[in-house]
Order: C-alpha cells, then structure tokens, then sequence
C-alpha cells in the first residue's frame, strides 16, 4: 500500500507538505503543489479519509435520508446537492428509507457512525419523533431539512407552496373555471397543506369556494393521483380542472380523463406541480407550477458547505418562489369554447 511517506520521498518534500497538499491545509506554493499531486497520481496514493476524519474531526462527507431516489423530484433534488457537493470537495452517502420509521434510524445511526460534517433529510413524512431523535443524539450535528417545515434547530430550504398554490387557483379562475377539483397530497404532508392553503385563499378572492365533493386525498404517486380522479370522474358531474399537487399525480388524472374520453384540454384541464421532465413529455404536454428542484438541492449544498467552512450561520428557513410553466393541458371552459 502506498503511504504518505512514499509520496513525500518520491516528490522530494517533507510528508508534512504533501499533507497540506492533500488537506488544503496550508498554502504550498503552485510548481511544490503541482509536483506532489503528479506523484500522487503516477503511485496511485489514496487518503485514508477515516484517519483524517479522526485527527481534523472532519470527514467532507454529508449525509441524506430521502424517501426513495426514484421519485423524479427527489432525483433531481439530490443531483443538485449531490453536484454542488463534489464541486466543493465533499462526498454525499445516500439512504433510501420509504418513510418507515425503523429504517430511518438505522439510516442515520449508520450515517452518524460514518462521522458525516451534516446532515440533509427529505422525506414524503417529515416524522417528528424521528427528527426529535436526530437532534437528541447528534446535538453538534447541523440538520438541513428539504422540502417541509421549518423547525426549531434545523434549516428548512423549501419551496414556497401557499404561493403555488395561489398561482394555481389565479390561472383557472381567471381562465373562468368555477368547477375545480383538487387532488392533494396526504393530509399529513406540510408542503400539500402549504398548497391547498394557498389555493383556497385564492379561490375566495375570485368568490369561490372548494366544494368539499371535489376534493380527493391520494399518494405522491401516478397511481394515487390515477385512482383519485377516477373517483372524482365516475362520483357524478364531473370537474371542469383539476390541480393536482404534484406531477406524477397529474399524469395519473390524464390516464384516467383518456379512459373515459374525456379529451384534455377541450373537456378536463389538467395542472400539475414541481415540473419534472416527464411533464413537457405528457399527452398533451403538462401546465404545472415549477419549483426547481435542482435549485433546491444546490442552495441546500451551498448553505451547509458554507457553514461547515466558513461559519456561516445557517438561516431558520429559506424559501424559494415557484412560477407558472403554461403549456397544453389547462385550455378554457367548455362554455367558453362553444
């Protein structure tokens, strides 16, 4: 195995140069510096980043606990984290849970015994006792949450959803919709009460009210959103739009409008959520609000790197506006078309 020592004697420097070299530790002029990473290199030397770890108490290494990676937007999420990451020098060690209480802990005990400089979570259930747990055990540990509320001790960074929610009711309500339905999210979830807040406050400014008839609960998920506007569709007179809370259940209500031939735009606008790129690619092509989720997950990077190397002291909450992506989806009422 190549050692610090090896690296030293071959590019001519003490091992106390090339650790400065290695650690950025201190200044080490250009042609040295240059020198002893082309002997790292040809010899093929790798830190040993757990006995670095142990004597500077940092490892460069963050930690994440996601629901699943799969969801579009968390994917995106992550990327945007992930990326801002390596560009600064620090690993990200990922852990997939699906939101069940014994493998988040497990998640972050093996994350904490890693010896992570922080730690971001983002789940579909921002679990108090979890969270309680995290800040009880990791005291000095700095906590970023995504996607949820704020909370006492950690940095929320989250997109503004009582606004998307209002840009969401503005855009049918002044298209002339009266007839809306809204599919949302679990009731549990703090960024779909974020939105339907939003949406029912606007909707009171145009003097209209959300008929609890039309109002569905489902999964983040195509299926939920499929299975709840089948239920809307086949419950009686069906809605002139519907806003679901996010794009994955937005594609679902276009499955289920396609099935009983109802065409959209022509007899069921459809809007969507979040902007993932499955949303350009729809049959017809999905209106939604956009919150960039790569933004996200990069302002999320950049404020606990900066943190981390700076002292930069990390704000209760930042929160990021959404806008309005208008594509086929979301036309006119059919009384306004005839």
């Amino acid at each position: 195995m190549v050692t610090i020592r090896d690296v030293a004697r071959e590019a001519g420097v003490s091992m106390s140069t090339v650790s400065h070299v290695i650690n950025a530790t201190r200044f080490v002029a250009p042609e040295t510096e240059q020198l002893v990473r082309a002997v790292i290199d040809r010899l093929g030397y790798t830190p040993n980043g757990i006995a670095r770890a142990l004597k500077g108490n940092r490892t460069r290494t963050l930690g994440m606990i996601v629901t699943a990676s799969s969801n579009p937007f968390f994917a995106h999420v992550i990327h945007g984290l992930e990326t801002v990451s390596s560009d600064r020098g620090y690993s990200l060690i990922l852990c997939n849970t699906d939101d069940e209480p014994d493998k988040q802990l497990r998640a972050f005990e093996a994350l904490h015994n890693r010896r992570i400089d922080g730690l971001a979570v983002m789940t579909s259930n921002a679990d108090p006792e979890f969270l309680d747990d995290v800040q009880g055990r990791a005291k000095d540990l700095p906590l970023l949450l995504l996607d949820t509320d704020p909370r006492p001790g950690a940095c929320t960074v989250t997109d503004d959803s009582v606004l998307g929610g209002r840009l969401a009711a503005r855009l049918l309500t002044e298209r002339g919709f009266r007839r809306i339905a809204c599919i949302t999210g679990p009731g549990r979830h703090p960024r779909s009460r974020a939105r339907l807040a939003g949406f029912v406050e606007e909707l009171g400014k145009a003097g209209l009210t959300l008929e609890p008839a039309l109002l569905r609960e489902a999964d983040l998920t195509i299926p939920g959103g499929y299975a709840a506007a089948a239920d809307l569709l086949d419950s009686g007179e069906a809605p002139e739009a519907v806003f679901a809370f996010n794009d994955l259940m937005a594609a679902g209500v276009l499955r289920a409008a396609a099935e009983r031939g109802l065409a959209v735009p022509d007899r069921l606008s459809v809007l969507g959520y979040d902007d993932i790129e499955l949303a350009a690619y729809l049959t017809p092509p999905l209106s939604t609000i956009r919150q960039s989720a790569g933004l996200l997950g990069a302002r999320a990077a950049e404020l606990l790197i900066d943190h981390l190397e700076d002292g930069r002291p990390l704000p209760d909450l930042l929160s990021l506006p959404p806008d309005l992506v208008l594509r086929a989806s979301v036309g006119w009422p059919c009384a306004r078309l005839s």
